[in-house]
């Protein structure tokens, strides 16, 4: 069988994570390098030379090297040729990549964890450089994992109860949402503490907010504008939005992005956002000193009404975001964002306020099983984000997808 022709199966490693082992693909690995999801500025060869990415190259699903015809400046010289991706670099040779002359044009070798060799040995004795992408990405891998699989979720109506927890009384998924919730909750909180140590207070809420106004799909090329264009530049004003649009005009996703989140319009949003409260990161860290701190347990629609949760999140979105974020994406806002910062920052309890707040822009697949278990149910058991959380963890640590038939 000749390999050139054959895809290679796609490599799955099982790495260990703060509250245990999650997989991770290699093919997500190839994702994170087609949509840039990595400082790519700061990207050098293992050797020293600085990665330009011009091209990231025509994702290829046959077999062969996975990127073609990519484009890019190694150490400001021009290299036009294709890139392999792996998850370490000896799966190269595992692969038997050096004896095949499908591999010939290979011009670098994207790994996910660092290597001691500089060079990857390739056909005919040629050197590939080596970039390795883990000390770039922005990110803890187990929300890599966590968006793959809320994008893979999203618009897929066809879903069943898994059979694990189908099995489960509603104590025993009550107990299990809580326990995955937790440490979906600390992971989140201990990335905002790493994020404020390295950027401080204001360019990490910078940083948070324009990220998540860009996600799903525009994740990378926002964090990407919030690295070239600090808070202070929006704050002063003469911010030409079509300068900031242009400086990642090649990875930007505008096909299949639904009107109101496409990135001009998100960059439009954020902009009128801070014109209103260019203080308001400030602001933010003012509210610590008020949050209503709620139990986890309890029933949401009870705690709810008697802690004033209507109130609070008209005043956060009109205090904080001058009332320029709203609906679904205003709820990821404060679950992703606002409320993991405070409790980073200012070691504010928020975890129960965080389990009860509104679910925000989740997939329907997620709702929807929580729906069929009965922990979503009226008035009294709205859906939250605590819940979808949970489900979310316990799906990642077991690897069961709820939209798969049978």
């Amino acid at each position: 069988m000749n390999p050139s022709r054959t895809a290679t199966p796609s490599v799955v490693e099982e790495i260990q994570g703060l509250y245990g082992p999650f997989a991770f693909s290699e093919k997500l690995l190839q994702r994170i390098w087609a949509r840039r999801g990595f400082d790519a500025r700061a990207a050098r060869t293992l050797d020293g030379r600085r990665v330009e990415i011009l091209q990231a190259g025509r994702w290829n699903g046959l077999g062969g090297p996975d990127f073609m015809q990519s484009r890019l400046r190694l150490g400001g010289v021009p290299v036009t040729g294709d890139v392999e991706v792996h998850l370490r670099a000896q799966d190269w040779a595992a692969h038997g990549h050096s004896a095949d002359p499908a591999y010939r044009n290979v011009v670098l070798h994207v790994v996910l964890f660092p290597t001691p060799e500089n060079f990857t040995p390739g056909v005919d004795g040629r050197s590939i450089p080596i970039l390795a992408l883990l000390p770039l990405l922005p990110h803890d891998l187990e929300e890599y994992a966590a968006e793959a699989a809320i994008e893979a979720l999203s618009g897929r109506p066809a879903v069943q109860i898994p059979r694990a927890l189908a099995a489960l009384t509603p104590e025993g998924v009550a107990e299990l949402l809580r326990e995955q919730a937790r440490q979906r909750w600390e992971i989140k909180v201990a990335w905002a503490v790493r994020r404020i140590g390295r950027l401080g207070w204001t360019e990490a809420c910078h940083h948070t907010a324009l990220e998540i106004l860009g996600y799903r799909f525009n994740r990378s090329p926002m964090l990407a504008v919030a690295t070239r264009f600090p808070l202070e530049t929006w704050r002063v004003g003469g911010l030409e939005l079509e300068t900031v649009w242009s400086t990642e005009r090649e990875s930007w996703r505008v096909q299949g992005v639904r009107p109101a989140n496409q990135p001009r319009v998100r960059l439009r949003q954020y902009a009128a956002w801070v014109a209103a409260r260019p203080d308001w990161t400030e602001r933010l860290r003012r509210a610590s000193d008020a949050l209503p701190v709620l139990p986890a347990a309890g029933e949401t629609g009870r705690l709810r009404r008697l802690h004033g949760l209507a109130g609070w999140r008209l005043r956060l979105a009109t205090d904080i975001c001058g009332g320029g974020v709203g609906g679904t994406r205003f709820d990821n806002l404060v679950g992703d964002g606002f409320l993991p910062l405070l409790a980073a920052e200012s070691r504010v309890d928020a975890a129960g306020l965080w389990w009860h707040w509104l679910a925000g822009d989740q997939p329907a697949a997620l709702t929807t099983v929580l729906r069929m278990l009965g922990v979503f149910a009226g008035p009294a058991r709205p859906a939250a984000l605590g819940p979808v959380q949970g489900l979310l963890g316990w799906l990642l640590a077991n690897g069961v997808d709820p939209t798969a038939r049978g």
